[in-house]
């Protein structure tokens, strides 16, 4: 079974930093497989004229910082990344403009069952001896 939610942030010249983190959650229904898709980046109709607003994205788990959006006002007010981010942390930040540059997706939580991989294995093949 799974869960979802809508998940939205809004980033600005005076709050340019949003973190999420699936560790965050202390769901007891969901203890692992959670992820976040982001669907789409859109540049607010109060920003700037000319101005470039970058969004840049920091993943814990692969160490990544890597600009996801560029966005300007009078050619391109939004983006469509469709990515993913599984059980990982990363903060979303807006490096360079003064927005607002509104994000969103999906929280999606699903039920994986943890398999213990040592459980009923011996190491031997079947029909061999061991000596």
């Amino acid at each position: 079974m799974s869960e979802e939610s809508f998940y939205g942030v809004t980033l600005t010249a005076a709050n340019n930093a949003v973190s999420w983190d699936a560790s965050d959650s202390n769901d007891e229904d969901y203890p692992r497989g959670q992820k976040l898709i982001i669907r789409q980046i859109l540049l607010g109709a109060e920003a700037k004229e000319d101005e470039f607003n970058v969004v840049e994205v920091h993943t814990v788990k692969d160490k990544l910082k890597i600009p996801i959006a560029v966005l300007k006002a009078g050619e391109t007010r939004a983006c469509n990344p469709d990515i993913e981010f599984y059980e990982t942390a990363v903060t979303f930040k807006l490096i360079k403009g003064n927005g607002p540059v509104f994000i969103h997706g999906q929280n999606i939580k699903d039920e994986v069952e943890v398999v213990d991989m040592d459980d009923g294995e011996t190491g031997e093949e079947d029909g061999e001896v061991a000596e």
